[in-house]
């Protein structure tokens, strides 16, 4: 018969990790594993630890404020309203020559001004996707209504995702270069580039002192910076986060890259056209940038405060392909377990899930391949969940679209209507779901599931759903 610390050896990894957090200290015992201790001691501390972790999965998390800035509104409110008008925001370049490439379009922020929320000398210091965060960052605040004078700046975090960063920083510098055959860098130009520095000026603009963190894994970082953010309330490592997603990518190095991969659209002649998700005549995505960024509480925190909810964090997932640097697995099987996992996590069944904001980027191989997942996942069920792709009209954000995407979910579940996929003209016999096409519909939406399946093969989903108390 094994002894008490040889079954204890064998608990559930969350459960054995907090006994070893219990035991933390003891005998000097610093290690990762568990201390050679009477058997009383380790039933005493066996038995706190299953208490943390049983009140940390019942420590609920509520989305309470939304802030955007995105290719169809400078808001989050002004962006919901042109999804669900369909409309788009991609247009030709503007913000460099893009004749000399195969690809002339972009999802493009218009008219932002980052002194509306920013002093004109912190806005020098900023690459643009900090920019574009501070400002959402701001109005997410606003939105939830927080006085910071009653809350503990140590309870409060922030963690966003992204894919390249302040990349614009680092693309001036070398154009320096180039021109006067000097690199020429600003004090802080190269630390301002650096992937983790949005969340540094969100945290830094609002003071708050708590879990500060950057997820940094491509097209599913924005997704995967919210699930993140959940588990720090989760867990009582904070009371208040503010998460989400940001990128600013629109420049000749992206394009030059993903036109070698052949990933991107070369349908120039009508831009708003140009992102086609699931559509037959789909030949690649569009390059956008945008933020999303969320206020997340416990539930007992906005509750205290009198605060409007939004929605309900119930759960995610991640997951990884193994398969390819660029290419999705032709089996999906990465994305199915990303969707399993979400749904375990959330503790609901497939039946419950009302609407799917697909990853979709209008790539041929990636939405045939994503549409394969949900049926694996859904089974017949597949075809009577309603499905739709943001990045027919924002185009893809990279870092930022999981966040956007979100967006899309909450708001969906908060307004039961769920927005179209535009520019859907010829079906796909290789995707031949529920699509929602052209224009939105307007049902009710209890819970919503958000895939975002990245490069690398690096997977995360989200699924929210309507607060019940």
């Amino acid at each position: 018969m094994p002894t008490l610390h040889e079954t204890l050896q064998r608990l559930p990894a969350n459960v054995r990790h907090a006994l070893i957090d219990e035991l933390q200290g003891l005998n000097g015992h610093q290690q990762d594993e568990l201390p050679p201790l009477p058997d009383e001691a380790l039933l005493v501390a066996l038995k706190s630890a299953i208490n943390g972790v049983t009140e940390r999965k019942r420590r609920r998390v509520v989305i309470t404020g939304i802030g955007a800035v995105t290719p169809v509104g400078n808001t989050a409110t002004a962006t919901w309203a042109a999804l669900v008008a369909g409309q788009s925001g991609i247009t030709a370049v503007t913000q460099f020559d893009a004749t000399p490439y195969d690809s002339h379009v972009a999802g493009e922020i218009k008219d932002f001004n980052p002194e509306s929320r920013i002093a004109r000398k912190e806005v020098r210091r900023m690459a643009r996707c900090s920019q574009i965060s501070v400002v959402a960052a701001h109005e997410a605040v606003e939105d939830a209504g927080l006085d910071f004078k009653m809350e503990d700046p140590t309870r409060m975090g922030v963690i966003l995702g992204t894919g390249v960063g302040g990349q614009d920083m680092f693309i001036d510098m070398i154009k320096s270069s180039v021109t006067t055959g000097k690199m020429r860098s600003r004090p802080v130009d190269v630390i301002n580039g650096l992937p983790n520095m949005a969340a540094f000026h969100v945290s830094n603009v609002f003071g708050f002192r708590g879990p500060l963190n950057t997820v940094v894994t491509a097209c599913a970082a924005g997704t995967q910076a919210i699930g993140v953010g959940t588990e720090e309330i989760r867990r009582g490592a904070a009371d208040v986060m503010l998460v989400g997603g940001t990128e600013a990518m629109i420049s000749e190095m992206f394009f030059a890259t993903f036109e070698a991969m052949r990933a991107v659209t070369t349908q120039n002649d009508d831009p708003p056209r140009a992102s086609r998700p699931f559509d037959a005549s789909r030949d690649g995505f569009v390059i956008g940038e945008g933020t999303a960024i969320f206020v997340l509480e416990s539930l007992e925190h906005a509750l205290a405060r009198g605060a409007r909810i939004y929605a309900e964090v119930l759960g995610w997932g991640e997951s990884a392909d193994a398969y390819h640097i660029a290419a999705p697995d032709p089996e999906a099987k990465g994305a199915a377990l990303c969707m399993h996992n979400a749904l375990a996590d959330a503790g609901i069944s497939p039946d419950e899930v009302c609407y799917i904001n697909a990853h979709a980027a209008g790539t041929p191989l990636g939405d045939a391949h994503e549409t394969k997942g949900i049926k694996d996942v859904f089974g017949p069920r597949a075809y009577e969940i309603p499905i739709s792709s943001t990045k027919s009209m924002v185009g893809h954000l990279f870092g930022g679209a999981g966040a956007v995407e979100a967006l899309a979910c909450v708001y969906a579940v908060h307004t039961d209507t769920i927005h179209p996929t535009i520019n859907y003209r010829t079906p796909d016999p290789e995707c031949d779901l529920d699509y929602v096409p052209n224009v939105a519909r307007h049902t009710q939406v209890n819970v919503a599931l958000s895939n975002s399946f990245g490069l690398g093969g690096q997977n995360a989903c989200l699924i929210v759903g309507k607060y019940r108390p």
